[in-house]
């Protein structure tokens, strides 16, 4: 089950890196809205970065040694 969800979003996400380039942009604002996927790169590394982040201050600082309170 958790494989087949795994496949799936990997190959909407494939799909969706296809159709970037298939149907650009057409109006275009800034120089990098030009470049293909862009949008599609940007928000998964955006996600990728913040969870890694998150995860990184959750470890060194909001988690507390098993003996704090003792």
């Amino acid at each position: 089950m958790v494989k087949r969800l795994r496949l799936l979003l990997i190959m909407g996400i494939i799909l969706l890196a296809i159709l970037g380039f298939v149907f650009p942009n057409p109006h275009p604002h800034f120089w990098w809205q030009k470049i293909p996927v862009f949008d599609i790169a940007f928000g998964f590394f955006g996600c990728v970065f913040i969870i890694l982040v998150s995860k990184w201050i959750g470890h060194r600082w909001l988690m507390k040694d098993e003996d704090y309170y003792d």
